[in-house]
Parts: C-alpha cells; sequence; structure tokens
C-alpha cells in the first residue's frame, strides 16, 4: 500500500479533478495550478480560469522583482557599512553579501528583462538600503551618499568591496 499523501501526485490528481468539477482558485490553490495547467496542456481553453491564470502570471512576475529588489538593497546596504564601518567588518557581513550576490546572479541569469533594469532597480531601493546601513551603523543618513555609489557591475560582483 502507498502511505504517501495525495498531493504527492498532484499532476494526475488534476488530470481526474478536470475530468470532474475543477477546484475553485480560492478553496484549493496548489490544485488548483495543476488543474490549470492540464486544462491548458489539452487546450481546453474555454475551461481555463483565464482571468485568475493571468492574474497569477502578472503575479509571479512581480515577485521576481521584488526578491531581486530586495537582494540589491541588502547588498547596498552591507557595502555601505562595509566602506563606512570598517571596523566592524565581519563574516556574517560577507555571507550575506555572497548569498544575495548569488541569489542576484541566478535571478538575472532566468531573466534578462530583469538584469536590463538593474539600474532602476538600485535607484527604487537605495534610499532604503541607505535608510537600513544608517540604523545599523547608527550614522546620520548624510554620511552616505545621495545616489548609490555603485554599479550594478560592482554589486553583482562577489569579489568586488568598497575601500
Amino acid at each position: 500500500m502507498d502511505d504517501r499523501p495525495d498531493t504527492v501526485d498532484a499532476p494526475r490528481a488534476a488530470a481526474d479533478a478536470v475530468a470532474e468539477a475543477p477546484t475553485t482558485y480560492e478553496r484549493d490553490f496548489y490544485l488548483w495550478c495543476f488543474e490549470q495547467a492540464e486544462l491548458l496542456r489539452l487546450r481546453r481553453f474555454s475551461q481555463a480560469d483565464l482571468p485568475n491564470i493571468i492574474e497569477e502570471l502578472e503575479s509571479m512576475g512581480r515577485s521576481d522583482r521584488r526578491a531581486l529588489s530586495s537582494s540589491y538593497r541588502l547588498v547596498i546596504a552591507h557595502l555601505l557599512k562595509w566602506q563606512y564601518q570598517p571596523q566592524l567588518r565581519g563574516s556574517s557581513w560577507e555571507v550575506t553579501l555572497l548569498r544575495e550576490r548569488a541569489h542576484i546572479k541566478e535571478m538575472e541569469e532566468q531573466s534578462g528583462s530583469l538584469r536590463a533594469d538593474a539600474r532602476r532597480i538600485v535607484e527604487d531601493v537605495y534610499l532604503d538600503a541607505k535608510r537600513e546601513a544608517s540604523t545599523e551603523t547608527r550614522l546620520p543618513r548624510s554620511s552616505f551618499p545621495a545616489e548609490c555609489p555603485y554599479s550594478p557591475d560592482q554589486l553583482r560582483n562577489p569579489d568586488w568591496f568598497p575601500a
């Protein structure tokens, strides 16, 4: 007897469920995803929940941008701390920089359009990164440059650190 939960074979369950009544988007999102994929795979477009599929696709794009923005913000804040409080540099800052730079690399490899928008993303997150660095260092925000002093290439480079 198979003791695995039913959700392990969600695609098969979705195919069976599609043959019956589709699951509502609000009731079981996980199953809804597999059902909608199966309907699209079968080219049963008239049965697909197109408004919610469109909404979810747009949401996925926004989510990727938020994740990339978050990584850039963390890298900028840590590089500001690195540059403006060198006496407090530690391995935890380096680990954060390595992790977030790897995340930036991975996200931008998967999405050239996000990479192409990096300069704007950096501009958008700089004030928040500066605020974080100011709070952690206890230095006034005016201690930091008005605009981000680092290029996207420097922010991505795991071997680059400001003086």
